[in-house]
């Protein structure tokens, strides 16, 4: 402590300009002594308050990166967790795909085959139609043709017979009708 003393008792005796007695009046010699003694101060009371602070600070930037790096390992393995399923779903949405294809294609060709059974079953319902529809207008025809020989042969018969044929070819027609009825029984 005696040598701090004589050192600023030191100063005292320097000579400078413009200082009086044991004050100087020079700034910027005073200045430089006067940091230097703050300074000195400083880094002997501040030395272990900066030390913990620093050591603090450290210890936070440690368990900072720490977290980080345990958050980081949890999201790789998340990261590869996610791409195990995404590749997973791709090959579930291609085989999806695959067999939504051939699902499509069996569809179709089951849709293609009902359509040609359904055309053929249509054809053929119409070639039963035109048949019968033939055949019904072949039998109005045969009818109508048979009905006006009928009435022209009726009409022909009535203008030709007299009562007396007419009770003759009567007789003989029911005669006849009598041995076929006998040859049946």
């Amino acid at each position: 402590m005696k040598n701090v003393t004589d050192s600023f008792l030191s100063l005292g005796h320097w000579p400078f300009a413009g200082s009086f007695g044991f004050f100087n009046t020079d700034i910027l010699s005073t200045n430089l002594i006067n940091l230097s003694v703050v300074l000195g101060v400083l880094i002997f009371f501040g030395k272990g308050v900066l030390s913990d602070l620093l050591d603090n600070r450290k210890q936070r930037i440690l368990n900072t990166i720490r977290n980080s790096e345990e958050l980081r390992g949890g999201a790789i393995e998340q990261l590869e967790k996610a791409r195990a399923r995404l590749r997973k779903v791709e090959m579930e949405a291609d085989q999806f795909r695959v067999n939504g294809y051939s699902e499509i294609e069996r569809e179709k060709l089951n849709l293609i085959n009902s359509i040609y059974k359904t055309l053929e079953q249509l054809e053929n319902y119409k070639n039963e139609t035109i048949q019968f529809e033939q055949q019904r207008t072949i039998n109005q025809v045969q009818q109508r043709v048979f009905q006006q020989v009928l009435q022209g042969a009726l009409g022909t018969l009535n203008s030709c017979l007299n009562n007396e044929l007419h009770l003759r070819t009567i007789s003989a027609n029911i005669g006849m009708l009598g041995s076929i009825k006998e040859k049946t029984d």
